[in-house]
């Protein structure tokens, strides 16, 4: 496999240490991207956006550094995109976490919280992932667990694009989604060891040159 490099997306409260490191042992070269104006003659093939912080804050960060838009553009057009926990979720329009603040809206649909009282939230620690579009889960045996920390999920509107689900007690959420060039995960694959570097493998190979 060639080489890709990967643009990972600094906007100040991101996961940037573990997952820089996942990427490169997956064979990445990793620019860390904190201006706008790097998107105008990028040297990265891939984008890719994590998140630890909170929907509104992670959005308000993006918009504040002036990273807002050149995201989304670069989202509109169709180039390689990863995003981790936040950066899944500000793929869709809205989030129940922070109402007033619209996310990117490449993907129709909205982040809801879990609402089953009988749930420890944030849902946090290793679960089992059911796989329905297997690309990217190509080289992993059943069971497939990985590593998860949040409070919140996504639900898409168009069920098509969804690549695993995961049950978390009585609710069966959406925990990767892929359309076009496009994948989103809710779970962390920087802290899912073997598997999580697998699946990072499986993404680097199958994203297009650009």
């Amino acid at each position: 496999m060639r080489q890709k490099t990967v643009g990972l997306v600094d906007y100040g409260s991101g996961n940037l240490r573990s997952v820089r490191k996942a990427l490169e042992i997956c064979g990445a070269r990793v620019r860390i991207v904190n201006h706008p104006d790097e998107f105008a003659n990028p040297v990265w093939e891939i984008l890719a956006v994590p998140g630890v912080s909170s929907f509104g804050d992670c959005a308000e960060s993006l918009h504040r550094t002036g990273l807002w838009k050149p995201i989304l553009q670069w989202l509109h057009e169709g180039h390689p995109y990863l995003g981790i926990c936040l950066g899944y979720q500000l793929l869709f329009e809205s989030s129940e976490e922070s109402p007033d603040i619209p996310g990117f809206g490449i993907l129709a649909g909205r982040v809801v919280r879990f609402r089953d009282d009988k749930l420890k939230v944030p849902h946090m620690g290793w679960n089992q992932l059911i796989v329905h579009q297997p690309a990217l889960f190509n080289g992993l045996s059943s069971p497939i667990n990985v590593y998860f920390v949040h409070s919140y999920y996504p639900v898409p509107e168009n069920e098509d694009v969804i690549t695993s689900t995961c049950e978390y007690g009585s609710v069966r959420f959406a925990s990767s989604i892929a359309l076009g060039n496009i994948v989103g995960t809710q779970f962390h694959p920087e802290k899912s060891q073997s598997t999580g570097l697998q699946f990072l493998t499986n993404f680097l190979r199958t994203s297009p040159k650009r």
